[in-house]
């Protein structure tokens, strides 16, 4: 209502969509012909980190160039607020999520009758947010039979909102006790998407946008991106159907700025979010579940299977603290000493081995370099670590 009520006070007509999600709003703005868009959530944080994501006139979210120019007009005193008779007005719109799962529905990958034909059974935790009310609407139009726990949108979150293996316990519980195909979590705002197969363990945040881009370049031909802290399999399933894979920084706005240059056909991230452009160019978790729904129903296989015929790596994620280290010495060091690998600094540094990757970063608020790592076994992937590790402490 703060928010709101002094955008009304600067002259500017608001639309309020009330409970919804942030690709739903991202899908709005376009369709409302807005100026831009404020979505107020902490993403898949817990409740105290809730904030403001803020998007342009097309939906997208706003780059750290555009977020200066708001910071330094406030700065230079540019925020002007209305005379009494050209205050903004309120208004509010209801079905938002008709409109964006409409949308979703109409994309030449979504089969609805195949969908149907194979009578799936899932279990959907909502974690207590809007994907109680935007997922159920979905999967009655897809013709899912569907449980759903932590259903009440009430914003106090059953356990740690990251759809993370750790904290998907009870989801990988119901799917055992009911026999479910399968397990879908989404993270409070549903950008992010995490799918549990058959046998109650995780298909992997990082095979999310694996799965679906091999349906969509089964369909349709072209390139991929996606951070560089995510998968390969991305990278390997993009080079059997004969296209380019290209790595952004990580962000989501760094990606969608990649996704349009060298004209992707889908993207997104290794954290399960998913980007298609013939849709809007932001993660949405909707449209991941309907197009992973028909690439299911189509392969005819059990979860499990699924993910056995995609291209198979051992990720770990871990960090080094760097109070005691000369982070720009150290990264000097680690490219000299890996001269003769494929280096990429595009964001931190990435060393690209012939059996795996490893990807540096510093933390924007922590003193700390963190180190993902991948490779076809955990031996190895462990192996590569401490290469790295042995190299800079």
């Amino acid at each position: 209502d703060l928010a709101i009520n002094t955008l009304i006070c600067l002259g500017i007509d608001v639309v309020d969509l009330g409970l919804s999600t942030t690709p739903t709003v991202e899908v709005m703005v376009a369709k409302l012909d807005a100026n831009g868009g404020i979505i107020f959530t902490a993403s898949h944080n817990p409740g105290q980190w809730n904030a403001l994501k803020f998007l342009n006139n097309k939906g997208e979210f706003i780059s750290a160039r555009d977020g200066k120019a708001i910071l330094d007009m406030i700065d230079q005193g540019g925020i002007k607020f209305a005379a009494i008779n050209a205050l903004g007005k309120r208004d509010t719109f209801e079905n938002s999520f008709d409109l964006h799962i409409e949308e979703i529905l109409d994309l030449p990958y979504v089969d609805v009758k195949a969908i149907q034909a194979a009578q799936i059974k899932v279990v959907v935790d909502c974690i207590n947010s809007t994907g109680a009310l935007s997922i159920p609407p979905l999967l009655d139009k897809l013709g899912i039979a569907y449980t759903l726990i932590n259903e009440q949108p009430n914003g106090h979150f059953a356990h740690n909102p990251e759809p993370l293996a750790e904290h998907l316990t009870q989801l990988s519980q119901y799917v055992l006790d009911h026999g479910a195909d399968m397990g879908i979590a989404v993270d409070p705002d549903v950008d992010r998407l995490a799918f549990m197969m058959e046998d109650g363990n995780l298909f992997g945040e990082e095979y999310t946008l694996v799965a679906v881009a091999d349906y969509i370049l089964s369909k349709k031909g072209g390139n991929t991106v996606s951070n560089l802290s995510s998968t390969r399999a991305l990278a390997d399933i993009t080079t059997q159907y004969g296209f380019e894979y290209y790595a952004a920084a990580v962000g989501e706005v760094n990606v969608v700025e990649k996704m349009k240059e060298v004209h992707a056909v889908i993207g997104g991230e290794g954290n399960g979010g998913i980007i298609l452009p013939e849709l809007h160019f932001g993660r949405d978790a909707l449209v991941g579940i309907a197009i992973f729904l028909t690439y299911f129903a189509k392969k005819g296989l059990k979860m499990s299977a699924l993910k056995a015929g995609l291209p198979q790596y051992f990720m770990i994620k871990d960090k080094i603290d760097a109070k005691s280290i000369d982070i720009k010495m150290a990264f000097e060091k680690l490219k000299k000493h890996f001269a003769n690998e494929r280096l990429n600094t595009i964001d931190g540094l990435k060393i690209d081995f012939e059996n795996g990757w490893v990807h540096l970063r510093t933390s924007n608020t922590e003193p700390i370099i963190r180190i993902y790592a991948e490779a076809k076994t955990e031996e190895e992937v462990n192996i590569l670590i401490e290469q790295v590790k042995t190299c800079i402490i």
